[in-house]
Parts: C-alpha cells; sequence; structure tokens
C-alpha cells in the first residue's frame, strides 16, 4: 500500500516493492560482508536450541539474550518501559524521520498489518525510536508517527541513551554526511514482542504485510 505523507516539511514519504531494501537502511548499497556480518551476529544471540514451537516467516528469535528492555521518552517527556506495554504484543523499529524510503515503508506496513488483523490490530502497538534524537524532537516525532496512526508511539533519548539503547537491541546505526547535512545508515529489522512483554521475532524489512500478519495472528494464537 501507498506510504502516507507524513505532513512534515521534507519527509519524503514514496512506497516500495517488496524487496528492495536491505538489512541496513542506506542511501548507498550494503556491501555483502555487512549483511553476512549482521546475520551472523543475529544468529550468535540466539539460544543453541529450544523447544519446538510455532512456525514463523519471520526469524524466531525466542529467548535471545539481547533487546529485553529500554527507558525512553515519548513526546510529552514521559519515560517509557516494555513493561508498559504487558498485554500488547509491541512491533519495534529504529529509525528517523528524515529517512526517504525505508522508514515510511516498514511504518505503512504496519499500518497495513494492523488492518490485515482485524479486531486483534488492537492488541498491537507499533514504536518508532528515533536514532536521530539530534533533528528529531519531540514535537516533529509525534506528528511524524500520528501521521500513520494516532496511537503509533514515537520514542526517543539522548544521544549517550540513544547509543546505549541501539547496542542492546543489537540495532547499527551510523550518520552519512550528505552535502551540508547527513542521511543515517541503520538497522532496517523490525522487532516484534508478544503480551508478556518478551521479544519473540525478528523481521526482515522485505517481508510483506500478508506474512508478518500471518506471524502476529500465530503468536497471538499461541497464548503470546
Amino acid at each position: 500500500m501507498p506510504a502516507p505523507r507524513s505532513g512534515v516539511p521534507g519527509v519524503a514519504t514514496p512506497a516500495a516493492g517488496p524487496n528492495e531494501f536491505p538489512l541496513v537502511a542506506s542511501p548507498r548499497a550494503p556491501s555483502v560482508r555487512r549483511r553476512a556480518l549482521a546475520a551472523l551476529a543475529l544468529a550468535a544471540a540466539l539460544p543453541a536450541c529450544r523447544p519446538a514451537g510455532p512456525s514463523f516467516r519471520s526469524t524466531d528469535v525466542t529467548g535471545a539474550e539481547f533487546g529485553r528492555d529500554f527507558a525512553l521518552l515519548d513526546p510529552d517527556g514521559r519515560t517509557r518501559r516494555l513493561a508498559d506495554f504487558r498485554g500488547k504484543f509491541v512491533m519495534m523499529f529504529f529509525g528517523y524521520v528524515q529517512c526517504p524510503d525505508v522508514c515510511p515503508t516498514a511504518l505503512s506496513r504496519a499500518v497495513a498489518v494492523r488492518e490485515k488483523l482485524g479486531a486483534d490490530g488492537a492488541r498491537l502497538q507499533v514504536i518508532f525510536m528515533t536514532v536521530d534524537p539530534e533533528r528529531d524532537t519531540p514535537t516533529i516525532l509525534r506528528a511524524y508517527a500520528a501521521a500513520f496512526s494516532p496511537d503509533f508511539l514515537g520514542l526517543y533519548g539522548d544521544l549517550p541513551t540513544t547509543q546505549a539503547t541501539a547496542k542492546a537491541f543489537r540495532v547499527f546505526y551510523q550518520k552519512v554526511p550528505n552535502g551540508a547535512s547527513y542521511t543515517v545508515d541503520h538497522t532496517a529489522t523490525t522487532y516484534v514482542y508478544d503480551d508478556a512483554g518478551r521479544l519473540r521475532l525478528a523481521v526482515p524489512h522485505a517481508m510483506s504485510a500478508d506474512d508478518l500478519a500471518a506471524d502476529l495472528r500465530t503468536l497471538m494464537g499461541a497464548g503470546g
């Protein structure tokens, strides 16, 4: 589905095909080595074995040692943690407001997923954490998230908190000079938590809304 317009000046929101974007969102094509290292890092963080469970199209990261919690601010200045969303399933994505394609595409997919879930869509909370807190002020972050859905939540931290949170979630990001400004290379994976606050899925950017909705139905039906 086309990405909605953000309503924030200078923010492009083009639609994208299902296989256009790599693991790391970047205006430059990533190297094969970067992709391989990112995949190996994710695989190394998973338990060596686990009991048989539901089958997913996303990467099942149940029991992973990373991404267990955060302490970030919402646009009203309140500190939010994963525990605040217990009882809901959470989709969490890291990006920035001036991202030209990957971020609006991921958030548009989240809109489509909620629609496909029907009544169960109300059980899903979408969180967008900025990796560009210098430009993404609370006012801008609120407007950007709300342009996709009124209850999508934008979160931010100061620079040290942003760095620490990204590290805790195995998220890469890096400023890339672009004339007088800059873009940000960043991991394009979406994380999914169950209603008990446990990290369950790592969703690749290229996954379709249909496949992601199917994974969420499976997760919801499994009782978390």
